[in-house]
């Protein structure tokens, strides 16, 4: 009762130290911790072309929201009703306080956001043009920084999902260092979720084998997994990362549906069919409504229902959370939409 009144009180007299005082009062009660790639966005509408050198092309929006990984995910979560906190760094610069803003108003926990003075909030200028794939320039900024010592083991060892995203491109997340957080979320009983970026080929399966026996639940897409392992099979691919210790492994392909190998259970949902307007973020969304199966404890099928919703409710719009379903919408849409999901 004393703790409501001094939290009204604040509301009412010091907009700036309530929203202080509330992040401390949410750090015990947080579902999911977001950890990893924070950015900001600057996105485009589609346009007709892109422009040939000295040429103006307009659009109709440009948009400076939210983006990276761990920061998609939780504000979809926070739309879904599920409470979220994000880890990771942003610079000491305007974009930095931007997306701590931003990230507050949407009752995200930034209360394990961590800053790099030294460093600039990372930025990506994502170019829609209609009809074909998106075009990113990215500047890696303060996710640099960011290292598995960043996770707070007191706050893993109370969230009910660890998930981590950006891994592989987060050249500072030292698999070694990451074994023990994810071993410990485990042992606490949570769920650890790994989502992965790859800018391109690499080197990456020595880092992924050291972690993938404590992933509850692996979500590459098909084309980071073709750059990861050579292969472009998407069964296969699900199957070897299977191999390597993930209990669960979810190829997402876009608009052509999923592929899920698990415990004795092999799935390939298709995708939701809705007007595409931008795909930026759809990948997040999609792990967001995954890990909300989760939470409810529905099984795989249940979790790729709802995770191919609500990645299909993200490319309705422009921006990376925009679109995205709130609870009721996502129920409303569920009852009135079926997906196609076999056994293979």
């Amino acid at each position: 009762m004393l703790a409501a009144q001094i939290v009204s009180a604040i509301l009412q007299h010091n907009l700036t130290f309530s929203v202080i005082f509330l992040e401390f009062v949410m750090t015990d009660s947080t579902d999911v911790l977001c950890a990893g790639y924070i950015v900001a966005d600057h996105v485009s509408s589609p346009i007709s072309h892109l422009p040939a050198p000295g040429e103006l092309v307009l659009a109709d929006q440009l948009l400076l929201t939210i983006g990276g990984c761990a920061a998609n995910v939780a504000v979809d979560l926070v739309k879904l009703g599920v409470s979220a906190a994000v880890v990771g760094r942003v610079g000491e610069d305007v974009f930095g306080r931007i997306v701590a803003d931003m990230l507050r108003e949407r009752q995200v926990d930034v209360s394990a956001l961590q800053i790099s003075p030294d460093l600039e909030t990372s930025q990506t200028l994502i170019v829609n043009v209609a009809g074909q794939d998106r075009r990113f320039i990215h500047t890696f900024g303060a996710n640099a920084a960011f290292r598995a010592a960043d996770i707070p083991l007191e706050r893993v060892a109370k969230c009910r999902v660890l998930y981590l995203g950006g891994y592989l491109l987060l050249r500072g997340v030292q698999a070694d260092e990451l074994v023990p957080v994810f071993a410990a979320a485990r042992r606490a009983g949570a769920k650890t979720v790994l989502d992965v970026v790859t800018p391109g080929q690499a080197e990456d399966l020595p880092r992924l084998e050291k972690i993938l026996p404590y992933v509850d639940v692996f979500l590459p897409n098909d084309h980071e997994a073709e750059l990861i392992l050579g292969e472009k099979d998407t069964l296969r691919q699900a199957e070897r990362f299977h191999q390597m210790g993930a209990r669960t492994v979810i190829i997402t392909m876009g608009d052509r549906g999923s592929v899920l190998v698990g415990q004795g259970v092999r799935l390939r949902a298709e995708s939701y069919r809705v007007p595409f307007v931008d795909g930026t973020g759809g990948g997040d969304a999609f792990a967001a409504g995954y890990i909300d199966g989760l939470l409810r404890g529905l099984d795989e099928a249940g979790c790729l229902r709802i995770g191919s919703a609500v990645g299909a409710s993200c490319v309705r719009a422009i921006g990376t959370t925009t679109g995205v379903f709130t609870r009721p919408e996502l129920e409303a849409f569920l009852r009135d939409n079926s997906l196609h999901i076999e056994r293979i």
